[in-house]
């Protein structure tokens, strides 16, 4: 139960990303990159002053892992917030969204886990929900929207890529695993951007400066540490229902921000966000619950 609710509690901090990334005035690769700068420094500090010791033998064992994780966790970052720039919230959230889906159809084959029915059928109603939902952000999708729409979707392959790959680390923390992850990334984000961008100082403003800090504290560390503990207590399938909080946050959030409005079909596709992951977590729990019963 604490692990759903860490995760929970991350798709709620992701959710408002996309409002963040439209008002900072930098490239996608370098928000990225401080982003896992501000973070690895902010686990840092929480590491030092909790005094707590990272197994380093842990870490040389899951080492091949961190860095495929870390790479996947910089690629997600760098295309899903050029996606956010290059069209509406809503398109990028519709083509980032299929990340859920490919966990569910991949958790058979990389990780092993049985396909439920019922997942499957709470998939396929969250996916309408979120058709629905979407279907005033639906613009013309020519120009830099179906280049937005594009990034979106390679940004769900490398978010999908990183939900899998860290199934396979063990027994590493969920600090010191934040902490790693993100300590690789930068340390990969500094020569990409270097040779993508040069090596030109960028002037940074005051509102800038705090969006990034807010940013990278709450998102990038804050958020990824509650994203990797909860994790590590869900299947692949549960975390792909679960993902669903975060679209739907990130609605809520553009409509009483931004301003969008929300149109009846868009409450009927949250009800049936909400209903398919009530369904699908329910079911689990009291699975749970009849199991431990019978084992008393």
């Amino acid at each position: 139960m604490k692990e759903k609710i860490y995760f929970l509690i991350s798709m709620i901090i992701f959710g408002a990303v996309g409002v963040f990334a439209k008002y900072i005035d930098l490239s996608s690769s370098k928000i990225a990159l401080f982003l896992s700068l501000v973070g690895a420094l902010f686990l840092l500090i929480i590491l030092v002053c909790t005094k707590q010791k990272m197994s380093w033998q842990k870490v040389k064992k899951n080492a091949v892992a961190l860095v495929f994780a870390s790479m996947a966790l910089s690629g997600n970052w760098i295309f899903l917030f050029q996606a956010y720039k290059e069209t509406t919230i809503a398109n990028a959230a519709l083509s980032y969204y299929f990340a859920p889906v490919l966990v569910v159809l991949l958790s058979p084959l990389v990780l092993k886990e049985k396909m439920s029915y019922k997942k499957a059928i709470c998939i396929v109603i969250a996916l309408l929900g979120l058709f629905l939902i979407l279907q005033n952000g639906r613009i013309q999708t020519n120009g830099h929207h179906l280049l937005g729409i594009g990034y979106g979707l390679v940004a769900a392959g490398f978010y999908t890529g990183l939900t899998l790959i860290n199934k396979f680390i063990r027994g590493l923390d969920g600090l010191a695993n934040t902490l790693l992850q993100l300590g690789l990334s930068v340390i990969m984000l500094i020569p990409f951007v270097l040779i993508t961008e040069g090596s030109a100082v960028h002037s940074f403003d005051s509102n800038t400066v705090i969006l990034m800090l807010v940013l990278g504290i709450f998102h990038g560390g804050v958020g990824f540490y509650l994203f990797f503990a909860g994790m590590r207590g869900l299947n692949g399938q549960s975390i792909a229902v679960l993902s669903y909080v975060d679209p739907l946050t990130s609605l809520f959030i553009s409509t009483l921000i931004i301003g969008e409005k929300m149109a009846f079909q868009q409450l009927v596709g949250a009800v049936l966000l909400l209903c398919s992951i009530w369904i699908g977590e329910a079911g689990d729990k009291k699975k749970k619950i009849n199991h431990q019963i019978d084992y008393e």
